[in-house]
Parts: C-alpha cells; structure tokens; sequence
C-alpha cells in the first residue's frame, strides 16, 4: 500500500478536529431537526407548524449538505492518509458506506420532504404526513449515534483486505494488530 501518503501528524490531529466537529454538528443538527418535527406533527398550532417546518427548511437548505459532505471529505481524507485505511478494518468501512448512504439520502428523502411539508403548511394546508418531517431525522440520529459508537469503540476487527495487508507487513504477527489487540 505504498501509493498513498500518510498525513503529518499536525495534519492528522488538525483533519480530525475537522472530522470531529463537523459530524457532531450534523449530529447535533439532525437532533434539532426531530425536535422541530416533533413540534411540528404534535402541536395543534398552525402558527407553530408553520414556524417549525420553515426552520426545518433552513437547516436542511443551508447545514446539513455542507455538514454532511465535509464530514464524508473529512472522513475519507483521514482513512486513507493513516494506518486504518479505508477498506482495512470493518467499522471505518461501515462508517464510510453509512456516511454516503445518510448523505444521499439527505439528497433524496430527508430535504425533499422538509420542502413538500413547508409548500403545503404555507399553501394554507395542514402537515401533509407527519412521516415527512419525523423519518428522515429519526434515521438519520440513529445512524449517526450508531457511527458514533462504533468509531470510539472500534469493533469487529480488520477486514479480509487488512489482514492480508497485515500479513504482507515486515515482521508482523499473524493475528496481532498495531494496537496489540486482535
């Protein structure tokens, strides 16, 4: 694995404040997102919808893409300028595929139905489905606790790839990580 350049440690440390921030700001975002839709789809108040779904709308339009891509940029950036690469262990390989799958589905699910709720609410209409504005956040937190857990936890060890790139390593030791843990 000799074509990619590993990050200085200044660089290092400094992408992953990057990394950090930007997936507990979309973290954090998704959180006030269900707060908003909860409001939304239990208040009796059409004033209160109507400000909820607006301000679900400015989050979605202005935050979470930007939020979302930087922490994919970030992300990917880290796994292949350091040692866990990103196809070498499983749980930086599921973070990856999770953080593209919850990014496009930003894309396609989660802001298209943040905008078909605030044209009905300002149309006069009532929530058209509460689902609308509940599902994408309720998923979206989810995953996103989930990447949190696994990426301070580190479970399920190398993938096929990493163990054969481990055991073409100098001097390594069949079944023994760097970190000493298998």
């Amino acid at each position: 694995m000799g074509g990619v350049k590993k990050l200085s440690r200044p660089a290092r440390r400094g992408l992953l404040v990057v990394h950090v921030v930007a997936s507990a700001s979309w973290l954090g975002l998704t959180l006030g997102l269900l707060a908003l839709g909860a409001t939304a789809a239990t208040t009796a108040s059409p004033t209160a919808v109507e400000a909820s779904v607006r301000s679900m709308k400015l989050f979605a339009d202005w935050l979470l893409l930007p939020l979302a891509l930087l922490t994919l940029t970030s992300g990917v950036v880290l796994a292949l300028g350091t040692q866990w690469g990103l196809a070498r262990h499983r749980w930086v390989f599921t973070k990856f595929w999770l953080t593209s799958a919850t990014t496009v589905a930003t894309v396609l699910a989660l802001r298209p139905g943040v905008n078909s709720a605030v044209a009905a609410v300002a149309a006069g209409e009532a929530l058209p489905d509460a689902g609308d504005v509940l599902a994408g956040p309720v998923v979206s937190l989810s995953a996103y606790v989930f990447m949190t857990v696994i990426s301070l936890l580190k479970p399920w060890g190398p993938t096929r790839r990493g163990r054969r790139e481990r055991a073409r390593r100098p001097g390594a030791r069949p079944g023994v990580s760097r970190a000493g843990t298998a």
